[in-house]
Order: C-alpha cells, then sequence, then structure tokens
C-alpha cells in the first residue's frame, strides 16, 4: 500500500457513517430537569400508540417519534423548536408569557396563541397542573431566623443563595424577584440536580425549586411564601409549530387527550418515582398512561445502569460523532499542514487560530454553532469536535514534516524529484508516525469532549452524565464516564497496533 492509499484508508476508516434522524419523525424535546424528561416522554408514548395504528402517509410511511431529552434550559429548547430541529415539547404558560413573549402582565393561553402564530408557533393541551417556581429553605434553619416568606429574606443579607443558572437570568427569575422584595443577596449559580443536596448538607441556605418537586416534602423544606404575588401561575402546557397537526394529525389528536390529565399531586409522584425510587422516565410515563399494564422493572444498581439497554444505541452514537468529527479534521488538517508547512509565518499564523479555538469553551463553542447551522443534533456537535481536532492533527504533520533531515530534502532535489514527488515519496513517509500521533491525540479529545454534546440532544454517552446531572444520580453518571473512558483505551490500543504495524513494515523495508 502507497502512502497516498494508506493516508486516504486511515481517514476513510475515522470518518465512517454518520446517522441523521429521519424526516418522517415526530421530535419530543425536553429541558434538562426531572419533570421536563418525564412529560416528554409521557408525549412521546401517547403519540406512538397513536402512529403506529395510523395509516401510512403519501409517502408510504407511517412516520415515528423520537424523544431529544435534556436539551438545556429555555432559551436552547426553544431555539431548537424554531429552527425546526425539534417538534414540540413541554412548557410552561407563565415562562411562554414572560421568558419567551416578554409580555410585562400575565396573558392569557389566547392572547398567546395569536403572539405565537406570527412565529409560526403554537401553546395548546394544557396538561392540567401548576408548576410554579419557588424559594425553599430548610425548615430548622428557617424556623430559627423567623423566614416564612420571601418578603423576610430582605432582612437577611448574608443568606447564601444557590439559584440555578437560568433563574438568575430570567426576567421572571432572581432580577424581578430582588427588585420586588428587595433582596441584597448575590446569589451563585448551582445546578438543579445538586442543589437539593447543597440544601441538606449545609453549603447553601436558600435554593429555587418548582412546586412539584418530590424532594421538598421527602427533605422537609420549608417553601416561602410568594407574599409579593412575584410569580404568575406556570401551568403545564405543550408548546409546537404550527404545522404539527397537518404533519402528524393522528399523534395530534392523540395527544389532546392528554388536556387534564396530570393533577399536580399525580406529577409529585411522577417526580419521586425518578428521583427517590430510580425508575426510568419511559417506565413512569408508561405507568401513567396504562396504571395496569406490566411494565419493565426499574433498573437498580451500578451495574444495571452500566449495562442498561440504552448502551449499544448510546456507544454507537458516540463513536459516529468521534470517528466522523476526527476523520473529516483529518481530511481538512492534513492538506492544510502540508501547504503551509513549508512558510513559517503562515504555518504560525494558522496554528495559532487553531490553538485559540482550543481555549474557547466547549458549551460556548456549541451556542455558536447552533446559530450557525439554525439546528441542534449531530451537525453542530460534529463541527465543535472537528475544530477541536485540528490543532494536534496539524502541529504534528507540520513538525514531523521539519524533522526531516534537511540532506534528504537536498538529495531529492539532487535526483530531480519535484517537490511533490519529494513530499510524496520522501517527507511523508518519514513523518508518518508523528501524523499519527496528532490524529491519536485529536481521537482522545474528541471521545472526552464528545460527552457534551448531550447537552444539545446529539446522544452518545454524555446521554447518561447530563440525565445523572438532573437527578443527581453518581451511579448513572459513572454509568456514562465508564464507557466513555473504555471507548478511549480502545481507540489508544487500536493507534498502538498501528503504529507497531507501521513500524514493522518500515523495518522490513530496510532490511531488504
Amino acid at each position: 500500500m502507497n502512502l497516498e492509499k494508506y493516508l486516504l484508508a486511515v481517514c476513510l476508516l475515522l470518518v465512517g457513517p454518520l446517522c441523521w434522524g429521519a424526516d418522517d419523525a415526530l421530535r419530543i424535546g425536553s429541558k434538562r430537569f426531572t419533570e421536563s424528561y418525564i412529560l416528554a416522554h409521557v408525549l412521546a408514548q401517547t403519540a406512538q400508540s397513536a402512529t403506529a395504528t395510523a395509516p401510512a402517509t403519501a409517502n408510504g410511511k407511517a412516520g415515528k417519534v423520537e424523544v431529544l431529552a435534556g436539551l438545556g434550559n429555555t432559551a436552547i429548547v426553544y431555539a431548537a423548536l424554531q429552527a425546526g430541529s425539534i417538534d414540540l415539547y413541554p412548557e410552561y404558560a407563565g415562562t411562554i408569557d414572560q421568558e419567551i413573549l416578554k409580555n410585562k402582565t400575565p396573558s392569557s393561553l389566547a392572547v398567546m396563541r395569536e403572539q405565537l402564530k406570527p412565529l409560526g408557533l403554537g401553546v395548546d393541551i394544557a396538561l392540567g397542573f401548576n408548576d410554579g417556581y419557588a424559594l425553599a429553605m430548610r425548615a430548622d434553619r428557617a424556623q430559627a431566623l423567623g423566614v416564612s416568606k420571601l418578603s423576610d429574606l430582605a432582612g437577611h443579607p448574608t443568606l447564601r443563595l444557590g439559584l440555578t443558572n437560568e433563574f438568575i437570568g430570567r426576567a421572571d427569575g432572581w432580577p424581578g424577584l430582588a427588585r420586588r422584595y428587595g433582596l441584597p443577596q448575590q446569589p451563585t449559580g448551582l445546578d438543579h440536580g445538586l442543589a437539593y443536596d447543597a440544601l441538606s448538607g449545609g453549603q447553601t441556605d436558600v435554593i429555587d425549586i418548582y412546586t412539584t418537586d418530590a424532594k421538598i416534602a421527602h427533605l422537609g423544606l420549608r417553601v416561602l411564601q410568594d407574599d409579593g404575588a412575584h410569580f404568575p401561575r406556570y401551568d403545564a402546557v405543550v408548546l409546537y409549530r404550527l404545522d404539527v397537526p397537518q404533519r402528524f394529525p393522528a399523534a395530534w389528536r392523540a395527544l389532546q387527550g392528554l388536556t387534564g390529565s396530570i393533577d399536580e399531586p399525580t406529577m409529585i409522584a411522577m417526580n419521586a418515582k425518578a428521583e427517590l425510587q430510580g425508575k426510568s422516565f419511559e417506565v413512569i410515563a408508561a405507568e401513567h398512561l396504562s396504571p395496569n399494564a406490566k411494565t419493565a422493572q426499574a433498573v437498580t444498581g451500578f451495574w444495571g445502569k452500566l449495562f442498561g439497554p440504552d448502551l449499544p444505541r448510546l456507544s454507537w452514537q458516540h463513536l459516529n460523532l468521534v470517528l466522523s468529527s476526527v476523520g473529516l479534521a483529518s481530511l481538512i488538517g492534513l492538506p492544510l499542514a502540508l501547504l503551509v508547512a513549508p512558510h513559517a509565518r503562515l504555518r504560525g499564523l494558522l496554528l495559532g487560530f487553531c490553538g485559540l479555538l482550543q481555549t474557547v469553551p466547549s458549551l460556548a463553542l456549541l451556542a455558536a454553532l447552533i446559530s450557525w447551522v439554525e439546528r441542534i443534533g449531530s451537525l453542530p456537535a460534529m463541527l465543535a469536535l472537528t475544530l477541536y481536532a485540528l490543532l494536534p492533527i496539524m502541529r504534528n504533520t507540520c513538525t514531523g514534516l521539519a524533522e526531516v533531515p534537511a540532506g534528504l530534502k537536498q538529495a531529492s532535489m539532487a535526483l530531480g524529484l519535484t517537490r511533490w514527488q519529494s513530499l510524496r515519496l520522501i517527507e511523508l513517509p518519514l513523518a508518518l508516525p508523528l501524523v499519527l500521533a496528532g490524529i491519536r491525540t485529536a481521537t482522545s479529545i474528541a471521545v472526552g469532549t464528545a460527552t457534551i454534546a448531550a447537552f444539545i440532544g446529539a446522544g452518545g454517552l454524555g446521554e447518561r452524565i447530563v440525565t445523572g446531572l438532573a437527578l443527581n444520580d453518581r451511579e448513572l453518571l459513572l454509568a456514562g464516564a465508564l464507557p466513555a473512558a473504555a471507548l478511549a483505551l480502545l481507540f489508544e490500543a487500536a493507534f498502538a497496533g498501528l503504529a507497531r504495524g507501521f513500524n514493522a513494515r518500515t523495518s522490513t523495508r530496510k532490511l531488504r
């Protein structure tokens, strides 16, 4: 195998198949907290049951339902809906009213429908419960300080507030709350899944909660009274693209049947099944929709979570992200490195730019790419991983070419070889070990960074990590991290074997 075919085979091997979602799928999104996960699966299973029995559409397909869970905060999920990456997701009337539409005073669903219509969106299917924002404290701490309502916080400026980042930035969250009650505290950002442990452990004094959280009663917390009526009602509804009823008529009719089907005690009980009993979101949704039907037992224990039924799917998604991004980075980076290697100034500029990309935080880069490609999922994730993979590939290629002895380059010129012939026959074969080392490093980086892609619905082993954060489930976090580490070790072993094979072939040629 000559050098060109050898490098091409490596790149094609790394590209691999990249699977994209089917165009005929009804895509249901969710935010990254327990209740939103559960509601997304309730919607999905309801739609799937109708879709499975619906007649085929004009293109011969009845369609299917996909859940893109844990996409992030309101801004990300709403952007995904606008871009068409998802078709609908569970939302709350107060959030639509004040955070999305920026209304200053509470509006009715009818008013919100009219405001959303020019955006190609609609709101419908009031599920039947209100899940409001509130602040909570440990009961003993609140009792000792005499705090029972939000206005009481103004008299205790030293209280430590650990609030979710979304709540800190929302118009109906901390900014408005602080103005309404004249609160002097400076809150710190805290993930919702970790907040209850931080509060019960005394690491913070006040957290923001959802009023249907199961851990409120479980931990005996005191929910502070909103005596100034700052928070609006957050009635659970479905926010959807206006073309959904036409594209998926059977599924939409089934979804409308969920109107008024979930009250607050029912939602609290479903949240408790996830957070306190460890049941999967799919099982919880199935039990709610078919109380008398037999459902799968909850996966408990670390080994059950590690080798859960989702392991093959998540591993395949993770593998696809890594192979496609490193393959694309190789196809882009190798020719660029060959082009700029002889030119010191151009090489410095290009490597400096790639190095600058490495300093951009992963989530910030993903957010920028989502805005650019106007979609979530695999595409922006793959592009981000490709950008991160460029630096080690290009740097090692340039370094390998620079280390070729000058005498060999001069000898090739003396033999009458062209620049391309010298590069192909002499310089690249000598630089190949370093080139492969660069691809090896890029692959290791991609395996680890690909876990972040789950935050934008790209799947992979990071999906377990994201869900584990939402539930504060350390076993689930580890069940996502360990397979990712194992995948990195497998790649290391594969590249080590490739390097040994190359060195053995080189030694054989020298003996000849």
